[in-house]
């Protein structure tokens, strides 16, 4: 039987151009859409390479328990011994922020202040206890900006948090965030395949925190700049020739934690230091953008895969 190249996932949108990549390249695929299904724990897996880009933001898509039937899915396939990317390790951190904090921070990489919360009341005492003059609420797991709400008092928080537009985290952890006040509104994404660094790209904040890049968007993505038409000042920009001794840091990091493919972000404050935010292992990228730096992520990442076949 031939070896395929797997993608195992959850949403479709997300995954043409990818397969689009991979037709070009003849390289043969098959995708498992992992909403619901069935492991065979007695079965033995299919040779082949496997894919893993199931995001914390299934559920938004109805696609509740995605996340954990992969997780079973990777525990079989792993203990197999196929050859996996963005494995359960990768799934791990993908699903909590919390996990990616700590493990971001035992590689030396720095995040925001953050406190974990369950609970109203915990919620608040937690932005007292940070004691910081502007803060962020965020799901753990999340994906999409999901839960970001920014505040300048624990008085807002607390009408917030008791009133009827409060939307709690899918896993009931709510974290508590320092905000962090760059210059400039603007983030950096970090965009890595094989684990090596591909591009960074600009993404302007001016409008929201739901940032996501991906050409489709669902309707819940208020400010997803997806689709829109092209401003005198693209919302999403490839850095030219983009150098930081953070990159270093990263690969290390997505060496250390299983992670082959992935999207970091970071922000800098007035003082030019870089605080960690987030990591996408599902990762998305702009055509936009792509297009007028002559870059394709999803090219490298087809090339990536079938190079793995052999």
């Amino acid at each position: 039987m031939e070896k395929k190249i797997y993608i195992i996932h959850e949403n479709s949108e997300w995954t043409e151009h990818l397969i689009k990549r991979l037709n070009e390249l003849d390289l043969p695929y098959e995708e498992w859409f992992l909403n619901t299904g069935l492991v065979d724990l007695t079965s033995t897996p299919p040779e082949g390479v496997f894919y893993n880009r199931i995001s914390a933001s299934s559920h938004t898509r109805d696609h509740r328990y995605a996340p954990e039937l992969t997780e079973a899915v990777l525990a079989w396939l792993e203990r197999h011994g196929r050859k996996v990317f963005n494995g359960s390790r990768a799934l791990r951190l993908e699903v909590s922020k919390v996990n990616q904090y700590m493990a971001l921070n035992q590689a030396q990489i720095q995040t925001p202040k953050t406190i974990a919360a369950v609970g109203k009341e915990q919620i608040i005492q937690a932005a007292k206890k940070l004691n910081v003059p502007s803060f962020i609420t965020k799901h753990n797991r999340a994906g999409k900006g999901l839960g970001v709400q920014l505040f300048h008092s624990v008085d807002a928080l607390e009408e917030y948090v008791n009133g009827p537009s409060f939307d709690p985290s899918i896993d009931g952890i709510t974290l508590i965030q320092e905000y962090i006040q760059a210059p400039e509104p603007y983030i950096t994404r970090c965009e890595f395949v094989g684990g090596k660094f591909v591009y960074a790209v600009r993404v302007d904040t001016s409008e929201g925190f739901e940032l996501c890049p991906a050409d489709a968007c669902t309707i819940d993505d208020m400010f997803c700049p997806a689709g829109e038409e092209i401003e005198e000042k693209p919302k999403f920009e490839i850095i030219n020739d983009f150098e930081d001794p953070i990159i270093e840091k990263y690969e290390q990091f997505l060496q250390d934690n299983k992670i082959d493919v992935a999207g970091i972000e970071f922000i800098q404050n007035k003082d030019r230091e870089i605080f960690t935010y987030d990591v996408n292992t599902n990762t998305n990228y702009n055509s936009d953008a792509e297009a007028k730096a002559g870059k394709y992520g999803m090219l490298e990442l087809a090339k990536f895969l079938g190079g793995q076949l052999i």
